[in-house]
């Protein structure tokens, strides 16, 4: 664990509760580094009270209070690529939302508000901004979304995992950071036995884990229905996360082999025995997916969505294989080649040390520790 010296004018507060907001949501890719920034400043600050702020009817509502935190909710979504009602509805939902922000600043009062990304993180930073409460935003990728780039301006400073930010950013508020990830994957060794037992697999066989991000990836499962009788003929097992969308098709796809090790699952909750018990992994490139397997240092293909802004998956996904870390397979070529793919990586052991000792170099440990460190000094300076 990071070793903390506090100043004494830190020594002196801290005994007064620290009350924070965080905000952000819709994916996993931003709700779990603002639960991980959240147990860190609790590590720091034991006192402190904290409200998370996130989208009515996403995904947040549901994984902060399990995390047993405070949240609520605001009536805002993001614009759709086409005309619908959503899209004209959306500038009322942005009016709702931010008199329902300014409603819960006034009423928590908080001594900083945080950022992560997501709907619902604009209209709290934006009335948290001006109302003179210090304000950090976390950007997960190496391409930021909107929501981010407009509270930049105001924010006082912008926690990054990708050099290069200042494309973006205001360089003299950017702090290079990496990703906070889910406190139980930074424990996986030792687990292997235990993770074993909790998946039902067989020991002597090789696991490979699919996780295409927390909503699911249907070019990924799609390929992954094409592969289960290779993989199950190959004494290959499979933990798959599907999303809830393809989870009903995976079920009927994997009935025949579950007692051969081969798992679907909605979502993984116990990600940490998923990571322990996998020999490689496929993913989408997601902020928070390649910051994991950094961690957790395993061979990895991955598959980038095409549809990101900016394609920015590919741009985190290239991060690694120019460092000889992962293999990169198009989205629009993933039904041709992840079989084959998965299989030849498998069983090629030497590749797989390869890639598992060059994707540990480029990981950042502690991220969560140093961020809050950051926003501890943002409230000192307050």
């Amino acid at each position: 664990m990071l070793v903390v010296k506090l100043s004494k004018k830190r020594k002196e507060a801290k005994l007064r509760p620290l009350k924070v907001i965080i905000s952000g949501g819709g994916t996993g890719g931003h709700i779990f580094p603002a639960i991980a920034i959240a147990n860190a400043l609790k590590v720091l600050r034991p006192n402190t009270e904290f409200l998370f702020v996130g989208a009515e009817g996403r995904m947040e509502m549901e994984k902060v209070p399990a995390a047993g935190y405070n949240i609520v909710g605001l009536w805002i979504s993001g614009l759709q690529r086409k005309l619908t009602i959503s899209n004209l509805m959306f500038p009322f939902k942005v009016i709702s939302s931010l008199i329902k922000a300014r409603k819960i600043i006034k009423y928590f009062n908080p001594d900083v508000a945080i950022g992560t990304g997501g709907y619902a993180s604009g209209p709290t930073l934006q009335v948290a901004a001006g109302k003179g409460i210090p304000t950090l935003i976390q950007e997960q990728n190496s391409y930021p979304g909107i929501t981010n780039k407009i509270l930049s301006k105001k924010a006082n400073k912008i926690c990054v995992a990708y050099n290069g930010m200042e494309k973006y950013f205001p360089k003299e508020k950017i702090i290079l950071t990496g990703n906070p990830v889910r406190q139980d994957i930074l424990e996986i060794e030792g687990k292997r036995e235990k993770a074993i037992v909790h998946f039902r697999l067989d020991a002597r066989k090789k696991t490979i884990l699919v996780i295409g991000g927390s909503l699911g990836a249907k070019t990924i499962n799609e390929s992954i229905v094409t592969c289960i009788d290779t993989f199950q003929k190959n004494n290959i097992q499979l933990l798959w996360q599907t999303g809830k969308l393809f989870y009903p098709q995976a079920q009927h796809s994997v009935a025949d082999y579950s007692d051969k090790g081969i798992k679907a699952f909605d979502f993984i909750s116990t990600m940490d025995l998923a990571y322990a018990a996998a020999d490689m992994v496929i993913s989408r490139a997601g902020a928070s997916s390649v910051s994991e397997l950094c961690l957790v240092q395993k061979p990895c293909i991955l598959i980038p969505s095409p549809n990101v802004a900016e394609d920015h998956q590919t741009k985190n996904a290239m991060a690694l294989v120019n460092s000889n870390a992962a293999i990169l397979i198009k989205d629009s070529e993933a039904k041709d080649k992840l079989c084959s793919t998965a299989i030849e990586l498998i069983n090629n052991e030497s590749q797989c040390k390869m890639l598992g000792d060059n994707i540990a170099k480029l990981a950042f440990k502690e991220s969560a520790a140093v961020i809050a460190n950051e926003i501890l000094k943002l409230v000192e300076q307050k």
